[in-house]
Order: structure tokens, then sequence, then C-alpha cells
């Protein structure tokens, strides 16, 4: 079996056992990336100093038999709105191009203490705006699956990267559907975790308040060791907190499993609503309690989302104004030309479209109108989920709407782009963790199944995804 196969277990067991080290691990998967990134493109940058060095010492650790955690030495790739410090951070924007990160964000310095080998930053669409990587200012990341369609956003490069094995794991971020979305159109796991459960210092904002950072990876279990890694109260995030830890004995039999008559829509591929439908009859057999569930409130979701969305992003992406870092039109006359000027280039056509948007939606006239409209159906959408989780454990839904379209396809479309999100806005709106993992193929398109759990559930909703994946074959 070749290396890029071997899931972290199975790579830690092999250096424990001196079958290669970490170095060989390290240069295999860099010359791999070398030669078929090349048509997938799902890598910005490349960080093979620090790869290598980190994976010398790994062998060192291990040459003198320390004990190493489970992720030392396993290739990791990271989206490019997270910083990893002395390297370029780009969050897919010309205006970043340049940009080197000052600082490690906690993530990243967590993970460094594991001992983890960080590859590179993934592509992404331009901060994390988009559902398909086509808004990246640099290229699109095209799907493993298929060349000629996309990877899904905004965290495309990091799931083609894992789905291709050029990284065992990467670290994506989710706004409304930014890891789950394309872990689904790319056939692996993606988890969002609860809002707070890790923290999103360093990594660079969109929106506050829904964003969220989490893993994607090969199986249910990769994706369980990184969030355990990662996951924790952050003195530099106040939103963060300390979760409390669940203790319970899963049983297949005494889980309430709820489906949402809202999510099984006109306009969903009938070949999605099959292959969901037969991951439900699957639990069904397997005697888990199926019951049908509302949330009332679920049409409302995407215009909340792109209400609430664009106003934070108005607000966070103030910052890049060509004056402190960052691109800056230098042959601008006066302060505000190097404002106008600096951003009507740095930004690209969807950023633009959203600030405008942001700004709009807050301004005096129309606050009321729009913005704390949509900041009460969030509220509502929030309660929907807590009455249903009286009643049940976990929600069981599609992840996307359709399987990875093609490249071009919906690019002069923003509101059909919007849709790919219809499934996945709602958890992060109401703050709840939510998992996407392969249920089916139509030919050879993955199909993702997401789990959605209470609020620092992420145990049950991992244990739900592990034995869905024990009894799937595909």
């Amino acid at each position: 079996m070749e290396l890029r196969q071997l899931t972290i277990s199975q790579l830690h067991e092999g250096l424990l056992k001196k079958d290669f080290s970490a170095k060989e691990i390290c240069q295999d998967f860099l010359r791999r990336i070398e030669k078929d990134d090349k048509k997938i493109k799902s890598f910005l940058t490349l960080t093979p100093e620090l790869a290598l060095s980190q994976a010398k010492e790994v062998d060192k650790k291990i040459s003198r038999e320390e004990k190493i955690s489970l992720l030392a030495g396993i290739p990791l790739a990271v989206k490019d709105n997270i910083l990893v410090k002395e390297s370029r951070c780009t969050a897919g924007s010309k205006i970043l191009e340049s940009y080197i990160a000052p600082y490690d964000a906690t993530v990243i310095e967590k993970l460094k203490l594991t001992d983890a080998v960080i590859l590179g930053k993934t592509n992404l669409d331009e901060f994390a705006m988009g559902a398909s990587t086509e808004n990246s200012a640099f290229f699109p990341t095209r799907n493993p699956y298929d060349l000629e369609r996309v990877s899904g956003g905004s965290s495309g490069g990091s799931a083609a990267a894992v789905a291709a094995g050029l990284a065992v794991v990467a670290l994506g971020s989710d706004t409304g559907g930014s890891i789950r979305q394309p872990a689904s159109f790319c056939g692996v796991v993606g988890l969002k975790p609860t809002y707070g459960a890790v923290s999103r210092y360093g990594l660079i904002a969109m929106a506050s308040s829904l964003d969220q950072i989490g893993p994607l990876a090969k199986n249910v279990k990769d994706a369980r060791i990184v969030f355990e890694a990662i996951r924790g109260k952050d003195p530099a995030d106040s939103t963060s907190v300390e979760p409390k830890t669940s203790i319970f004995n899963f049983q297949i039999s005494k889980l309430k499993v709820g489906v949402p008559k809202e999510y099984f829509i006109e306009g969903m591929d009938k070949e999605v609503e099959k292959i969901i439908r037969e991951a439900i009859e699957k639990f069904k057999k397997s005697g888990a309690i199926i019951k049908e569930i509302s949330l009332p409130h679920a049409e409302y979701a995407v215009p909340c989302y792109y209400i609430i969305t664009p106003a934070e992003i108005s607000a966070n992406l103030a910052r890049f104004d060509g004056i402190k870092y960052g691109f800056s039109q230098k042959k601008a006359k006066n302060l505000l030309d190097v404002y106008l000027e600096t951003r009507g280039e740095g930004f690209g056509d969807e950023v633009r479209r959203r600030i405008m948007i942001g700004t709009f939606v807050l301004s005096a006239d129309y606050y009321d109108s729009y913005y704390s409209r949509a900041q009460k159906i969030r509220t509502l959408i929030k309660k929907d989920f807590e009455n249903a989780f009286k009643e049940v454990d976990v929600i069981l839904t599609p992840t996307a709407p359709t399987p990875a379209f093609k490249i071009g396809e919906k690019a002069d479309d923003p509101l059909s782009m919007y849709l790919c999100d219809i499934f996945t806005v709602s958890a992060n709106l109401a703050g709840l963790p939510a998992i996407s993992l392969p249920a089916g193929r139509i030919g050879n398109l993955p199909v993702g199944l997401q789990i959605i759990g209470k609020p620092f559930e992420e145990e049950l909703i991992l244990k739900t995804a592990e034995f869905f994946e024990s009894i799937s074959e595909f």
C-alpha cells in the first residue's frame, strides 16, 4: 500500500515499527504534490523547508525512543486563511498576495505541539466567499474525481488535497458550509465543530459570528484525532469555550434520528435524494429510531445568512485599505483614492459584491428592514433546532443538493451558487456541530451525508458517523 493511502493510525504504527521515517513520508508527499497538483491545483504555497525540519524532529524523537503523539510526522495541509508563522497567507486574494504571517494561529500552535508536518497552504475562494473555489484570485481548484468539475468551496483546496492523497488531513474553515460542502463534492469527511469549540485566533475573519475552523480527513477517526488536537478554550479568542465532556455509551438501537421534511425539496438532484434516503434506511434497518421532524424556518436560512454574513464582511474587510498591510495602490493622488483604488483592484467581484450588500443592509435607512429582521430569523432558526433536539439525538440531511458541478457552470449566477449552501448554513446560524461524510456516488461523483448534533456534542455525531462508515461500502 502506498503511503498516501494510509490513515493517521497506520502511519503512526509504521513510524513506531520503523517501516519508514517521518522524513520519507514527508518527501513522498512533497514529490506527489509536485507531480499531481499541476492538474488539481489544491495548493497555493508549499512549505517544504518547514515540513522537512518538522519531520526530522520527529525522527530524532523516535531514535531517542521518546513517546510521540498520533499526529507526529503526519503530513497536513492548511487552508490559506489560517496563519502559519513566516509563511505566505493570501486568503485567496490579490490584496494579500505578498502577506507573510507574523504569528501562528492557535490551531497551528496546537498542531505544532503534536509534531504534525505542515506541507503548505491550500487554495480557497477569496476570503472564503464562495462554494466552488472559482472565486480564488489565483486559479480554481479541480475535483480529483473529475478535473472538469469544481472541488467545492470555500475549503476546496483542502478537500481536494485530502481526496487526491496530497495530504493525510487538512484544516478548513466553515462559515456556511465551507468544510462540509467541499467534503461532499470530494468524497472526504469534513467536520464543522460547534461555534466556540475551536479558537478562531489567527483565522482571517469573514463573518465572526459564524466562522469555525475544522478538519477534513479520509475517514471519521482521522477527523476526530485532528479535532481533539485543536479544540478547547483560548484566552486569545473570547468566543471560545472549554466544552463539557459528554460521557455516554453509543447504542444504535437507542439513537433517535431526526429527518427534517423541509430538507427534501424541489430542485434537489433525484439521485442525491435517493442516496440520502438509502442512508437513512440503513440506520433504520440497524435499529435506529427514525422520526420525521420539522424545521419550519429552514426556508429562510439562505436569505438570512446572506444578510448577516455580508454585514459582518463589510466590517471585517474594512481593515484591508492599503495602509497597514497588503496590496496598496501607490499611484493614487490622495488618501481617498488610496482606499478606493486599492480595494477596487485588490478585491475580486464576489468580495466587492458582498461588501456592498453588507454596507447597504447596515445603513441607517435599512438596518431595521434587513439586518435586524435577519437576526430575529436567526433566533427562530436556532429555536427550531432546540425544539427538534428535544425529540431526537441527531439530525440527518443531505450535505449539498447536487454532486460537484462543472467549472464555469454557475460562475455567472451568484444566486444559483448561493443555493449550494441551502442544507449547511442553518448549522452555522445556530452554532451547531455538523459533519459530512461519503454516502454514495452518482457515477464517479461523491455524495455526502450530513449529521447535525446538539451544541458541543461532537462526540455523538462522530460516533454516529463512524457507525455509518462501518456499515457502508461504495
